[in-house]
């Protein structure tokens, strides 16, 4: 280049880029800015630069800055694995399934598999596409190749535990706390891995809150590994107050438009009548799914476990391909995973071709036995959608006390779903919407699901169990009251609790928070859920 500046010395746009990443890693954004305009201004075609922009994107949280910035990036060097990785990651954090896929198939397809950070990257967009067996290859590749990064072991680690690979995973977390001890994330995946006997974890990870000033996502996760253990020892005051200290810190860090999701219930409402469902095409014949819903904590984890001990099926996990079939088919590119805009859309989409869709893309999660779970909780938002495109397969749907269902979801820090849960009023209110929602369903497809009530099943398990498989046109096996002795993977929040058998110590736990609840529990009293 040959602008100079005010030192009449000429700029080089390499050692100026330089001198932008490095800004970058110091945290010197408006430094690392200054860099990129400069280059920019005299070689607006310069791939590194506006791929710097888009990393000082994601530094600042400019999502469509960042989007913008690496599809020039790809648009000027096709074959940039790292731009095309971060724009998939960014695209399925914004829910544009077909965009992410496009672009996931590129990073994957241009990686020359020496770039660690690239592999990471790609282990998250295939987490967050809900594909965790393929998360991680990625995630275990990242990890080997730096194994001083504390970030790909946790990663790594965080994806084991949804595999079901705990004591690796444990493992990872040991070595990312041996790098250093004040990684948040890493101390509350391994609170989750068992149960506490003493306070020495608590007492350090008090300490890190003391001393340390965390952002808020990082606080997040000490506070809400603190109430865990808090809750092991029976110390429940402190454990309440540390999961509301966790849910303030993760409420300030998601965006969640009540209004909106109200809205969303209402179009379906509206729009998915009996009418609806019988002027539909023929969907598609296969009987092999078995679709687990409701709301999350409410035992969906303790059923799959039960049924998917049967010889004949298999346990696919939580897959999020049904309404990204749907999303995909009908070119819905919106950031908001739900909305009146998708499932007015979704109204026209052909069952068939959806039926077929989602068999296709869930080809190698399925297994080779004749019979699938998939447990995705929220899918009772696409029931009407299943009951037209699988019309043969079968649907239980999980019911809980109210009042433990608010609190169990309210205590869990979930990964990038259910925002809705860091707030007790937000929490009870979206609760009575489903409620209503599943009501409606359950008179308008009358005998198209099954009701489990997860007090019932661990009340009596094998009487449940077989009420189960009746309704599923399963013969008995004694193996599905012995649940707890399968080592398949569990991709949910309840992956470690459900390698133990049946009980009931969570039945009524709401009672030792009763107080503190009350915000709760007075919106669900309004709404005659409850009566005390």
């Amino acid at each position: 280049m040959k602008k100079t500046g005010n030192t009449g010395q000429p700029i080089n746009a390499r050692e100026l880029i330089a001198r932008g990443f490095r800004a970058l890693s110091l945290g010197r954004i408006e430094e690392a800015s200054t860099c990129c305009k400069l280059v920019l201004a005299r070689q607006p075609e310069l791939a590194p630069a506006h791929f710097l922009v888009g990393l000082i994107a994601l530094a600042s949280g400019d999502r469509g800055t960042a989007i913008r910035a690496f599809g020039s990036v790809t648009g000027i060097e096709p074959g940039h694995a790292a731009a095309w990785a971060h724009l998939a990651k960014l695209l399925a954090e914004g829910g544009q399934v077909n965009r992410a896929d496009v672009a996931l198939q590129n990073a994957v397809g241009n990686e020359a598999g020496d770039i660690p950070a690239i592999h990471d990257v790609i282990g998250t967009t295939y987490t967050l596409l809900g594909e965790h067996r393929n998360a991680d290859e990625w995630y275990r590749r990242a990890a080997l190749a730096e194994p001083d990064n504390a970030a790909f072991r946790i990663n790594y680690a965080n994806n084991l535990i949804y595999l079901g690979e705990t004591a690796r995973a444990a493992d990872e977390l040991s070595a990312a706390l041996a790098l250093g001890r004040g990684n948040a994330q890493a101390h509350w995946l391994l609170s989750g891995l068992s149960r506490a006997r003493d306070r020495n974890h608590i007492e350090e990870m008090e300490a890190l809150l003391a001393t340390r000033a965390l952002p808020p996502r990082a606080q997040a996760f000490v506070h809400y590994a603190l109430g865990k253990e808090f809750e092991d020892l029976g110390d429940w005051d402190s454990a309440f107050t540390a999961f509301a200290s966790g849910a303030r810190a993760r409420r300030s860090t998601v965006q969640f438009d009540e209004a909106r999701e109200a809205a969303s219930f209402d179009t379906l409402a509206e729009l998915y009548t009996r009418q609806w469902l019988d002027s539909r095409p023929p969907g598609c014949a296969d009987s092999s799914p078995i679709f687990i819903v409701g709301q999350p904590r409410t035992g969906t984890t303790l059923v799959e476990r039960i049924i998917t001990a049967h010889s004949a099926v298999h346990s696919a996990g939580e897959l999020q391909h049904f309404g990204n079939c749907i999303r995909r088919m009908t070119d819905y590119d919106q950031q908001e995973r739900f909305s009146p805009e998708l499932f007015g859309n979704a109204l026209q989409v052909d069952p068939a071709a959806l039926g077929n869709q989602y068999l296709l893309r869930t080809t190698k999660l399925r297994g080779t036995l004749p019979r699938f779970v998939d447990k995705l909780p929220y899918n009772y938002l696409f029931l009407p959608h299943i009951l037209a495109a699988l019309p043969n397969a079968k649907l239980i749907h999980l019911v809980r006390d109210p009042r433990d269902v608010c609190f169990s979801v309210f205590k869990q820090l979930f990964a990038d779903a259910y925002a809705h849960s860091y707030s007790l009023e937000e929490m009870a209110r979206h609760f009575v919407r489903y409620h209503r929602l599943m009501a409606l369903w359950r008179e308008r497809f009358e005998g198209r699901f099954l009701d489990v009530c997860y007090e019932d099943v661990v009340a009596d398990l094998e009487g449940n169990a077989r009420r189960m498989l009746n309704y599923l046109q399963l013969p008995w096996e004694e193996a599905c009251v012995e649940f707890h002795r399968q080592d398949s993977a569990v991709t949910t929040a309840s992956a470690v609790q459900v390698r133990e058998p049946a009980h009931n110590r969570s039945v009524g736990r709401w009672q030792r928070y009763e107080h503190q609840l009350e915000p709760a529990l007075a919106i669900l009293r309004s709404a005659g859920l409850i009566t005390n």
